[in-house]
């Protein structure tokens, strides 16, 4: 079953500069990671009171397993150097993608 990395990071300072660093180098930086299926990214819109996350990006992968050869790549240890550059907060989480 489908297991996905999700990243939502909180509002940058600078918006430009983020999304500039963001889609013009980090995102490509995800391409050749081992195992990646699909990526998909979005940026919400509050529904209502509380924080709402600037942008939302999910990595999947086929199963558990390409996830954790992903995460141990050395192709994802660039990816994370290259996300502790960003000018944002993030929280990223993992899990099994459930059909309806």
């Amino acid at each position: 079953m489908t297991h996905r990395l999700t990243i939502q990071y909180a509002a940058p300072a600078d918006p430009e500069a983020f999304d500039a660093h963001y889609f013009d180098r980090h995102l490509l930086l995800c391409e050749p990671l081992p195992g990646l299926r699909a990526v998909s990214w979005s940026k919400p819109r509050p529904l209502g009171p509380g924080p709402t996350p600037y942008l939302v990006t999910q990595l999947d992968f086929d199963d558990a397993d390409a996830l954790k050869v992903a995460l141990r790549s050395p192709e994802m240890a660039e990816v994370a150097a290259d996300a502790e550059t960003l000018p944002a907060d993030k929280i990223m989480f993992t899990a099994e993608v459930c059909p309806a």
